[in-house]
């Protein structure tokens, strides 16, 4: 693979009750642990909110490729990520992600096959392909 960026983002402090930023200073966060896991939650982010603020924009990116291939309007087209974390069941953790794609006014059965090509185009999807059970759904 020839690589045409890179991201880099530092995380100090106590990991999820810490502070991320990126090499540019744009983003420059604090992190909380969410209430469900024993922390402040509160007003700052963790990391499944950034994964799935990544995932979904990357999932719509990717949508609108494949919509582009197949001239198809997906005006006013949304993506919603879910990513859950929990216990594996082998000492460590896992991840669960959901995806639901809303294309208003598409007809259901393209929307599917719409968002089944963007789940193979999609750099997150093929990232995680094989690792993370993904939840693929049209609204």
């Amino acid at each position: 693979m020839t690589v045409l960026y890179t991201a880099e983002v530092t995380a100090t402090g106590a990991g999820r009750d810490g502070r991320t930023r990126s090499s540019g200073g744009v983003l420059d966060l604090d992190l909380a642990v969410p209430k469900e896991l024993g922390g402040p939650g509160a007003f700052a982010t963790n990391p499944e909110q950034l994964f799935a603020t990544g995932y979904a924009a990357c999932f719509h990116s990717a949508l609108q490729v494949v919509a582009r291939r197949a001239k198809a309007d997906i005006a006013g087209s949304s993506v919603t990520a879910q990513v859950g974390i929990g216990p594996n069941g082998q000492g460590g953790y896992g991840l669960s992600v959901g995806l639901v794609v809303d294309l208003p006014g598409v007809p259901r059965e393209q929307a599917q096959e719409l968002a089944t090509a963007a789940d193979e185009v999609c750099p997150y999807s093929n990232a995680v392909r094989g690792n993370v059970e993904i939840d693929l759904r049209v609204a």
